[in-house]
């Protein structure tokens, strides 16, 4: 069975291109759609079941129908990763469940409104669960909220989700070298820096943890505007890639 993970949005909370600003990468967005990035999401697809991973597309009903797919996945509840929720809550049907970490807070009065969302599956570090066959690992990140990556595992393959991270914690980079993923999608928001940036992982960090990760892909996301022009003027070492929105991977 295929295992495939569309990268449906690849910036961060400020998009490419970012409002107001001038810089090569921004008009060259402007100027070709194929260079925008929208808010960091994917779309999970395994033994006919799909997942979204994330939820922050503000059009989410546009783009989906009800019954076309499963379940929402949440890495965390930063406003760029569950917008897309604020008005599909008030829709009319089956309820929708979405998993997450445990945060009580969440995000604004999703969890005091809900809707016809079911916020109920509440995951926690390192206890796998499946989701109609598909293993999944919550793995928990560095960021200013709750935050958890996942390890999809089928039978035949593994691919590990790390958005959004500033490095990683000891305990889960163990876990990915003890369990190394075909392909890391990972927070890459920034151009090589002296020391990892608050929140968001540089290229230097992700290069200095993929040496003990030990995988032969790593696809970068959350990617800034900033690091856009930087890649307009340089290339990524080998078995490193930039993302784009629209990405698919494909393990099977």
């Amino acid at each position: 069975m295929t295992l495939k993970l569309t990268l449906s949005g690849t910036g961060g909370a400020q998009l490419v291109p970012a409002w107001g600003c001038g810089c090569a990468a921004c008009s060259r967005a402007r100027a070709n759609p194929a260079h925008r990035r929208r808010p960091c999401s994917a779309v999970v697809k395994y033994n006919e079941a799909v997942t979204l991973l994330d939820a922050g597309l503000p059009d989410l009903m546009d783009s989906w129908q009800p019954g076309e797919f499963q379940q929402f996945l949440l890495t965390h509840y930063h406003m760029d990763h569950v917008q897309g929720l604020f008005p599909l809550r008030w829709g009319v049907g089956d309820k929708i469940p979405v998993y997450g970490p445990p945060d009580e807070q969440g995000c604004d009065d999703l969890f005091k409104h809900p809707g016809m969302l079911d916020f109920s599956h509440t995951v926690e570090p390192f206890v796998a669960f499946t989701l109609q066959a598909l293993r999944v690992t919550p793995l928990p990140l560095i960021h200013s909220k709750l935050t958890f990556g996942y390890l999809f595992e089928t039978a035949y393959s593994r691919l590990a989700w790390l958005s959004d991270t500033a490095g990683l914690p000891e305990k889960t980079l163990k876990f990915l070298a003890a369990n190394r993923p075909e392909v890391v999608v990972i927070d890459c928001s920034r151009e090589p820096r002296p020391e990892t940036p608050k929140n968001h992982c540089d290229l230097s960090t992700v290069i200095a943890l993929n040496e003990q990760i030990g995988s032969p892909r790593v696809v970068l996301t959350h990617i800034s505007h900033q690091f856009d022009e930087w890649l307009m003027r340089n290339n990524l070492p080998a078995g490193f890639e930039a993302g784009f929105d629209g990405l698919e991977i494909v393990l099977d």
